[in-house]
């Protein structure tokens, strides 16, 4: 029988050819493919589904529901059941639902509630010393005292690393217990010594994920019960937390009262957040975190918080548009470390408490700064003290367009300003903006 020698130029030209038709890969580019149209359910294909007519929904409520409760274990129930079946709605019922520790969202759910009629908030919190060392290996912890503390309670670890002085922070649940010690979920991870001074707190997100996506959450009201809880930072907690998840809807919800953040989504994508209201929480109303890429925030308000719409590291191509930040203490927005390619159009910043809009100074890297992002038809009205700035450009930040925007100042101009570029910033286009009741329509530093 004949054989036919292929040399191994010829073998890695063939194989190079066929990668490039078919994608590095391996399947060929989608637009070489037919159209997928009227699917059916395969089991394993995640890309195409049929549009379903209906799918299993839970109630919950005090009373004529499927799950008859009012605190975190009805609800959570209610969660698992659904998710077990590959997706649907759990209802929440009117109500208030007192939470000893958050809600744990898996992916493909819908959490719907009845507006402000359906209220979940958290038991004051508790924070006492651990009385005993646990190396980051261990999976228990004991308290100096436990009355407070419960079997199923969420809970919040802190104290001082061992060989910096780091501030630790680990969230956990308490699964089991004997007198003061308690077993956790899961291991720390993190050295907790008393040198560290460690403490326990009931302190966690009312609704919270890791790692998931697809997720509804619309028509309810978060409240944190600011006044009778201790701070958790928003890079742990909020009204809602979200760590590593991706494709979530946050929709007509109310975020209050939380002594941290209001909406906090930390390394998470194409999250949504529609008609909601973020009001009177200690720090951030809106907290698009550190590498979110493409958040959508729209036709929403956030006031009374510290700062309205924070943009933290490395937020790119957002868009937020048609929302009113009013009251908050210290911004209506703030941008900063490498937040470059967002939009910010239509939005009414007002009665800021030191700027309306702030690019922040971030000299930590070669170009940390806020590039490339657009303001494009803002009403930015009284700005902060009298010394204060509608729109602040601080460091080297460039490639800003700020374009058709409407500041105002209707209290005496007395020193505000109502746009500051700081001397090494870059490139700023300024066109058709109007100004009205400022001291200094424009500071230009780079110019002088």
């Amino acid at each position: 029988m004949a054989t036919t020698a292929v040399s191994r130029r010829q073998f890695l030209t063939a194989a190079s050819g066929f990668a490039a038709a078919v994608g590095l890969s391996g399947t060929a580019r989608s637009g070489d493919r037919p159209t997928v149209r009227n699917p059916r359910a395969t089991d394993g294909d995640k890309n195409h589904e049929p549009k379903w007519d209906e799918r299993l929904t839970i109630t919950v409520g005090p009373k004529n529901a499927d799950l008859m409760g009012l605190d975190d274990k009805v609800i959570q129930a209610a969660v698992d059941y659904v998710a077990r079946l590959r997706g649907g709605t759990v209802m929440v019922l009117p109500g208030t639902y007192t939470l000893r520790n958050a809600i744990h969202l898996p992916s493909g759910i819908r959490i719907l509630g009845s507006g402000a009629d359906s209220v979940i908030t958290k038991i004051p919190s508790t924070t006492v010393p651990l009385a005993d060392d646990s190396d980051w290996y261990d999976q228990e912890i004991t308290l100096q005292t436990s009355e407070s503390f419960r079997v199923g309670d969420g809970i919040c670890l802190q104290g001082n690393a061992p060989f910096n002085d780091s501030r630790t922070v680990i969230k956990r649940t308490l699964v089991a217990r004997s007198g003061d010690r308690f077993k956790l979920d899961r291991g720390l991870r993190k050295n907790l010594w008393l040198t560290g001074k460690p403490t326990v707190s009931s302190l966690f997100p009312l609704l919270t994920s890791e790692r998931t996506s697809d997720v509804v959450i619309e028509n309810i009201t978060l409240d944190g019960n600011r006044k009778n809880n201790a701070h958790l930072d928003g890079n742990e907690g909020g009204c809602i937390f979200l760590q590593d998840c991706s494709r979530y809807t946050i929709r007509n919800v109310t975020a209050r009262n939380y002594n941290g953040d209001g909406l906090s989504w930390q390394v998470s994508h194409d999250v949504i957040v529609e008609n909601c209201h973020s009001h009177d929480n200690a720090d951030l109303g809106l907290h698009p975190g550190s590498g979110s890429q493409r958040p959508v925030i729209r036709n929403s308000r956030s006031d009374r918080n510290d700062i309205g719409l924070f943009w933290c590291w490395g937020v790119k191509f957002g868009l937020a548009e048609e929302n009113e930040f009013d009251g908050n203490r210290s911004y209506g927005m703030s941008i900063g470390h490498n937040d470059t390619d967002n939009m910010m159009r239509n939005n009414a910043v007002l009665n800021s408490g030191k700027v309306g809009i702030l690019f922040r100074d971030d000299a930590r890297g070669q170009d940390f700064w806020a590039n490339r992002n657009t303001l494009e038809n803002n009403h930015i009205v009284n700005s902060g003290p009298e010394t204060g700035v509608a729109i602040d450009i601080q460091g080297k930040t460039k490639e800003l367009k700020i374009t058709g925007n409407d500041l105002r100042e209707t209290r005496e101009p007395s020193k505000r300003i109502g746009v500051r570029i700081a001397k090494d910033a870059g490139k700023v286009e300024l066109a058709e903006n109007s100004f009205a009741g400022f001291a200094v329509e424009v500071e230009d530093q780079r110019n002088g």
